[in-house]
């Protein structure tokens, strides 16, 4: 088929929309700006927190909610969010979510009072779970000839697990030479370029036939992704044995299965079960899930260890991680573009795995002397290395051949199992790790020497968890990933849905 064919194929057969086939490029480019200005978001705002806390004058235990209002409405309305996307047409939701992120970014930067920097915390929650699976199913549905499609999400999925390290560097320079506020403030620049380019690039479409929307359905599953979420949430301050954290994570659950049940019988299903039963399709989504919660085990207590033991600066933690995100990169590139289309993801994705899991091992051996070249960026490094051969393979292989009409929710499901697997493992390695200090204490004179190798066993045993992590991640994604290379259907609709 010749390229003019393969363009001419790429038509939603339900709008007649089509992706101009120079602009598919920048429309990535759009796309990639988006998701780096919600995934920015998850640790940038982390650095400013101190300043943030003296500025407004809240206290620590409020101190969670400017994180924890975001992730719960981010958590529990994405798969809103990406049927949708589905149903209203993906540009609209992609345009109202980049707006309403940079407005209700504006007005947490803007807080005068710890309510209104929550309120824009949790409204910023609310659009990101528009703006997400909208960006993603785009990408999705604009790159579906396979070169094409292997190159956007490799530098998709790059963005997607390089975020958090970028973050840091940006919340490191923008609270130290700027304002706190500024960590907020920056969205608006990613923003309106992003909306700009959208307005200009992405084509209006829509269904011919909208069904209705789920609406049992949307209800159940928002209410258990809330009890997940803030269930987790409540376990980093309070007990495990408390009501707030296992009662509200087990009515989640609760919810989640009624929801399950409900969609089997459900005319307009939220989630059709046809997207989860694909055997490569779920296993990219326990992948992403898993990358989720061990990823924090380095960017949050590394970033604990450089600044706490290391005395690091904001700036110079942030700079520290430069080599992890490039190493990200180089293997993202490498693993879309050449290593899947010819081996498959069952042998790349474990490797991945397993790469992760020995840049964690080799973490738990920092101590108060270790040097950065010598200790630190060596495992960065082939964390790094190993998460690019995870990250933008199973974010691809979880929307690829997916239907026009479910690319959305799809995409959705990603974010989800990011989001939850971000929350498990924040909630898990804090309490774990808080554990850890307080056994060590236990019997000891609290001397600052002792007090310094608490803390050092305390992130040992994060780091250890998260080796864990990626280690159940090796082996689930090596029995349930398919043999041999991904062929797409070729009676598969190549659509653009825009």
């Amino acid at each position: 088929m010749t390229q003019t064919a393969v363009d001419a194929a790429r038509v939603d057969p339900a709008t007649g929309a089509q992706a101009h086939p120079s602009h598919r490029w920048w429309v990535l480019a759009v796309i990639g700006l988006a998701q780096l200005m919600v995934v920015l978001d998850a640790t940038i705002v982390n650095i400013a927190l101190p300043s943030a806390q003296k500025a407004l004058g809240f206290s620590n235990s409020d101190r969670q909610w400017v994180v924890t209002a975001y992730s719960l409405a981010f958590g529990s309305l994405l798969l809103l969010g990406g049927r949708l996307a589905d149903l209203v047409g993906r540009k609209i939701v992609f345009l109202v979510g980049v707006a309403g992120f940079a407005l209700s970014s504006a007005l947490a930067g803007a807080a005068g009072s710890f309510e209104v920097l929550v309120t824009g915390r949790a409204l910023q929650g609310l659009f990101g779970a528009l703006l997400a699976p909208a960006a993603l199913s785009l990408l999705n549905t604009t790159f579906t000839e396979a070169k094409e499609r292997a190159k956007a999400f490799g530098i998709y999925g790059a963005i997607a697990g390089a975020g958090g390290g970028i973050g840091l560097l940006l919340g490191g320079l923008l609270t130290e030479h700027l304002s706190w506020r500024w960590t907020l403030y920056v969205n608006l620049v990613f923003a309106v370029v992003a909306f700009a380019g959208g307005m200009i690039l992405l084509r209006r479409g829509a269904p011919a036939e909208r069904p209705k929307l789920d609406l049992p359905g949307t209800l159940l599953v928002s209410a258990g992704l809330f009890g997940l979420v803030y269930g987790f949430a409540n376990a980093e301050t309070h007990h495990w044995s408390s009501p707030q954290t296992w009662g509200f994570l087990a009515a989640g659950v609760l919810l989640i299965a009624a929801f399950t049940w409900w969609q089997t019988r459900a005319k307009h299903p939220l989630l059709p079960l046809r997207v989860l039963l694909d055997r490569n399709r779920g296993a990219s989504f326990i992948a992403v899930g898993i990358s989720g919660a061990g990823m924090f085990g380095v960017f949050l207590f590394l970033t604990y260890y450089l600044q706490a033991s290391m005395d690091y600066t904001p700036v110079r933690t942030g700079l520290a991680f430069l080599p992890m995100i490039g190493a990200l990169m180089v293997t993202a590139q490498l693993s879309t573009n050449l290593l899947i289309p010819r081996f498959g993801p069952k042998p790349i994705v474990p490797v991945g795995m397993g790469m992760a899991a020995a840049g964690m091992v080799w973490l738990t051996g920092l101590n108060l002397s270790s040097g950065y070249a010598g200790s630190v960026l060596p495992a960065l490094l082939v964390t790094g290395l190993g998460l690019g051969l995870v990250m933008p393979p199973a974010m691809s292989l979880a929307t690829a051949g997916i239907r026009p009409q479910d690319a959305g929710v799809a995409s959705a499901m990603v974010s989800t199992m990011q989001q939850i697997g971000g929350s498990i493992g924040t909630a898990l390695l804090n309490t774990l790790a808080a554990s850890a200090a307080t056994g060590y204490l236990s019997g000891r004179r609290p001397t600052p020497a002792v007090l310094a190798q608490a803390q050092l066993h305390s992130y040992s045993t994060a780091y250890w968890w998260s080796a864990g992590f990626f280690a159940a991640g090796l082996l689930l994604t090596g029995v349930l990933y398919r043999r041999g290379r991904v062929t797409q259907d070729p009676n598969a609709p190549a659509a653009v849905h825009l």
